[in-house]
């Protein structure tokens, strides 16, 4: 409770807060002559604002510590007697106001510090369409979306998770599109959540997660307000976190890993044609290592002679067998990868570069490798990059199939690819099958699929998502 007494108030807040360095109480007399105390913190605030607002017009223009309302001429004032609301408040930024003799206190939104400003993307960048993406701060990318879809029917919804850290964390959706059960089950997740900090959207996404111990990721992530919008128009739920400059969104399809904002703002064709190339890099990436051991280890008979013979050539003086030396590549190129990202930019790319390009070379003289192993290896990470929603996933299960080619051949390749289609199978986000529209099948899905057709032709939604109004646009 809050005391009449502006001394008794100080003291608790000095208490609360452990005399914090970054703590401001000032004290001064209105002209009411009655003590009053604004309490904030230091870095937190628009201090012009205060003073010109709260401070000066309290001063000379306050009669009556019931007149505070109508002196104060700052929009969305707050009444409360709670303490736990004032802590909560001064910790978001805003401006607490004590007044002598009033057992109430007025928090005033005067919320302003330095914040990054609105950029493009680093991580999924487009030639053409919008380029801006989101920040740190879950204020303003609550407005780049806004800006996207200027619809009252458009909901943001607030919680507060980490015991010590009280991170606002907001879900998204369009009321009346988005299906209730699968947002009564997210609600459902979230009260599940006990945990002490949330520093970024990955914390929540984790204990939300269908499948939180395997590879594939059931939530979508992207960094750009124009990709969150599209998701929302489709009957998704997105989710944003306070200091976190990516979204979530949810259910989520495997097939959404290999689109890209630009496949909509190019002909489809070349949409469709782009959605192709990144498909064939997928596999690729998983399997052109493992079928490169199955068939130098056990089906030789199927490689074109002037071809076998070139690479017996290029191994003759390896001294190590095709497995040790492809998985020694592959460690070695995943080494550069992390040295690539770890590193500040210039000395990053100069130890890729090198690392690459000299020691490969080198390595390749000296007889230590061979030469279509690097080429192998180089060719299965270079279009690894072209899904980088689909890096883990990728990793991980290129040397799952690679093990199994090692020990069985194209037989275990072959039990590697069921396996993991199964696994595709199985797989539900918010009880939508994560195939869609594969399995299950759904013609009106398909024309969004791995062909990408025309806008006028994609007239509903997808399937299993939206609760009603499943139809784009009227007749």
């Amino acid at each position: 409770m809050i005391s009449r007494n502006i001394d008794e108030n100080k003291i608790k807040i000095k208490q609360l807060f452990k005399n914090s360095s970054d703590l401001v109480l000032y004290e001064f007399k209105t002209l009411a002559n009655g003590m009053a105390l604004v309490v904030y913190l230091n870095g937190f605030i628009d201090k012009e604002a205060l003073n010109q607002h709260i401070l000066e017009p309290l001063m000379n223009n306050l009669k009556s510590s019931l007149d505070i309302k109508s002196t104060v001429s700052i929009s969305g004032m707050e009444e409360t007697d709670n303490m736990d609301d004032i802590i909560s408040a001064i910790t978001y930024g805003n401006v607490i106001l004590f007044h002598e003799g009033l057992e109430i206190c007025y928090i005033f939104n005067l919320a302003s510090y330095e914040k990054r400003a609105v950029e493009e993307s680093q991580n999924e960048q487009v030639l053409k369409g919008p380029k801006e993406a989101f920040v740190e701060d879950i204020s303003v990318n609550k407005t780049l979306i806004r800006r996207k879809i200027r619809n009252n029917n458009l909901i943001f919804e607030d919680f507060i998770f980490g015991q010590e850290t009280n991170t606002k964390v907001s879900i998204v959706y369009i009321d009346g599109i988005v299906n209730e059960d699968i947002l009564a089950e997210l609600k459902a997740r979230f009260k599940k959540i006990k945990i002490d900090a949330i520093l970024d959207i990955s914390y929540i996404e984790e204990y939300i997660d269908d499948a939180p111990k395997s590879m594939i990721n059931t939530i979508f992530n992207t960094e750009k307000p124009d990709v969150l919008a599209a998701k929302i128009l489709e009957g998704r739920i997105g989710i944003l976190c306070d200091g976190s400059p990516s979204a979530s969104t949810l259910p989520s399809f495997f097939i959404e890993n290999f689109m890209v904002p630009e496949d909509y703002y190019v002909k489809p064709s070349h949409g469709t044609y782009l959605r192709i190339v990144r498909f064939i890099s997928f596999l690729i990436s998983i399997t052109l290592a493992g079928v490169y051991i199955a068939l130098i280890n056990f089906h030789q008979e199927m490689i074109p002679k002037e071809l076998l013979i070139s690479m017996a050539r290029q191994r003759e003086g390896v001294p190590l067998p095709s497995f040790l030396e492809a998985l020694l590549i592959i460690f070695f190129f995943e080494l550069l990868k992390e040295a690539g990202i770890r590193l500040p930019k210039p000395v990053g790319q100069t130890a890729t570069i090198v690392g690459g390009l000299v020691i490969g070379q080198a390595a390749v003289e000296a007889g230590l490798i061979s030469a279509v192993m690097v080429i192998v290896v180089s060719i299965s990470g270079i279009t690894e990059f072209v899904n980088p929603q689909l890096k883990q996933m990728i990793i991980m299960n290129r040397l799952f199939l690679f093990l199994l080619a090692a020990s069985f051949g194209l037989y275990g390749i072959v039990c590697g690819i069921l396996i993991l289609t199964f696994h595709l199978v199985s797989v539900r986000s918010f009880g939508v099958p994560y195939l869609y529209p594969i399995a299950p099948y759904d013609k009106e899905g398909m024309k969004d699929f791995i062909k990408r057709a025309p806008m006028k032709e994609l007239n509903y939604r997808p399937k299993y998502i939206p609760n009603k109004y499943s139809r784009r646009r009227s007749k």
